[in-house]
């Protein structure tokens, strides 16, 4: 298993008139938890793409617990339960500077051949940089 940390402060434009971070942003905020987590590994998405390999979103969940706010710095969790194959699944837990869990999250990716547009295994590369965390 491999975990990360992330953090974000929320700025007044992700807000909606409630002071609340708007629903769709949480998408956003799991993009950059990803790219951080795969950075903190050693290895880039801009890498990855350099390596022929592209990683759409397939499926998005989200789970409202409690509502982030203006200027909160957020921390996000990102987890790695299992070693990934075609597909790569990431699960996010957010918390707030109290430390309560506001958001949960989980989003799968499919690794797709920049060249043939079809869905194929992870680079070697990812899978050195992941193998200690998967023995």
């Amino acid at each position: 298993m491999y975990t990360s940390e992330t953090y974000i402060r929320v700025r007044y434009g992700e807000t909606d008139q409630m002071g609340y971070v708007y629903y769709g942003n949480y998408a956003m905020y799991y993009e950059v938890a990803r790219v951080e987590s795969l950075r903190q590994l050693g290895l880039s998405y801009k890498e990855l793409e350099d390596m022929g390999v592209m990683m759409p979103v397939l499926e998005n969940h989200s789970r409202f617990i409690a509502p982030g706010r203006y200027d909160d710095l957020l921390r996000i969790v990102t987890t790695l339960r299992e070693k990934p194959g075609a597909r790569i699944r990431f699960e996010y837990e957010i918390f707030n500077e109290t430390n309560t869990l506001i958001h949960k999250g989980e989003t799968i990716l499919v690794f797709i051949d920049r060249k043939t547009n079809r869905p194929c295994r992870p680079p070697e590369a990812m899978l050195n940089v992941l193998a200690p965390y998967f023995q």
